[in-house]
């Protein structure tokens, strides 16, 4: 009988155990899923931050391509201008120096 009791009392030490270790593997897996979990929420925070870091430097920078050429244009036509008003007295002197070529062929 002893023999009975202690083989009884085994069996349920057994399955203590047993339930006890299945409670520490659901306990552990609900552990790694919460680290999982975690670990995927802050990899998608951190994608999130680059692509707005991202696009926000991209932003920055078109912005910058769009006032250079802005002020390339602004210098374009004040060289153009130049040109043009360096264009014009030149042959303005051309011309009062054609008529004055003119003038002394008549006298």
């Amino acid at each position: 009988m002893k023999r009975i009791l202690i083989a009884s009392a085994a069996a349920v030490a057994m399955m203590g155990a047993a339930a006890c270790s299945q409670k520490a593997q659901n306990e552990t897996a609900e552990a790694g899923n919460a680290i999982a979990a975690d670990t995927a929420a802050t990899t998608s925070n951190a994608i999130s931050d680059v692509d707005a870091a991202t696009d926000r430097a991209l932003d920055k920078a078109g912005a910058s391509i769009d006032n250079a050429q802005k002020d390339v244009d602004a210098h374009a036509d004040r060289i153009g201008d130049s040109i043009a008003n360096g264009t014009d007295r030149a042959l303005d002197a051309t011309g009062n120096t054609l008529e004055k070529a003119g003038k002394s062929l008549k006298d």
